[in-house]
């Protein structure tokens, strides 16, 4: 008897399955009994299950009446917990749809805002770098500017620093020949006199001293004027190597 309940069991699950209409001859006097049952799950969903089907097989597999209906109930209630189960587990169509159109929406909208971010900060990065660009135009003009004046300033102080030592070596050559004719003269004098000549022979040689000191003097403005020719030659290559490592840095 327990086998064969078992097995009606089984088989009313597979005929609860597959009908969804209730067999002709079962309607009739026998409706004083509920044809079929629906049952709600915490008011949220609805199963129709036919137990009135599923009691007229157990009877007709011998079970009693009061063995089938309670056998149906147990299965109903068993199906219904498993259909609430299943049902809380998973999500409705509608549901997933609904949460598939947010994401979307709130895709669209992060891509819209990233973009817009994007082209704020390229455009705001865009006046920067035009901005930085002009200013390093300018300060590279205003460099070579600074270059070329320091440059030209040292060149015009060299020339004049040149033509003035030139002139002055023109002037203690002119004197020194001037002091070397007076003392070929005075030379000359002496020779001619004799005894007499002696004061004129320590002119002679005070003259002399006189002219070492005016070569010695020439030798010091010539070591002087090559001292300031080097000094100028190095300001103006400092200048320039100092320029040209700005210019690098700027560039």
């Amino acid at each position: 008897m327990a086998a064969a309940a078992a097995a009606a069991c089984r088989r009313g699950l597979l005929l609860h399955n597959h009908h969804h209409q209730w067999p002709t001859r079962w309607a009739g006097p026998a409706a004083a009994r509920s044809i079929s049952q629906l049952v709600k799950t915490n008011g949220r969903r609805a199963f129709l299950v036919d137990t009135l089907a599923l009691v007229r097989k157990l009877e007709s597999q011998g079970v009693p009446t009061k063995q089938a209906e309670a056998i149906t109930s147990a299965i109903t209630e068993v199906l219904n917990d498993s259909l609430e189960s299943i049902s809380e587990s998973f999500v409705s169509k509608a549901e997933m749809q609904k949460s598939e159109m947010l994401q979307e929406a709130n895709i669209s909208k992060f891509k819209s805002q990233v973009q817009s971010s994007q082209e704020n900060h390229f455009s705001l990065l865009q006046r920067e770098t035009e901005k930085l660009r002009g200013d390093i135009d300018k300060m590279r003009s205003e460099l070579k500017y600074e270059i070329d004046k320091v440059t030209a300033g040292q060149r015009l102080d060299l020339n004049l620093e040149r033509g003035r030592i030139r002139d002055e070596l023109a002037k203690q050559n002119e004197e020194t020949t001037d002091l070397t004719t007076k003392l070929d003269k005075v030379s000359k004098s002496a020779c001619m006199c004799g005894p007499l000549a002696s004061p004129l022979y320590h002119r002679h040689n005070w003259i002399l001293l006189f002219l070492q000191e005016i070569h010695s003097l020439k030798a010091q403005l010539e070591a002087a004027k090559y001292d300031v020719i080097k000094y100028c030659i190095g300001t103006i290559v400092s200048i320039s190597a100092v320029g040209l490592a700005v210019l690098r840095i700027v560039m």
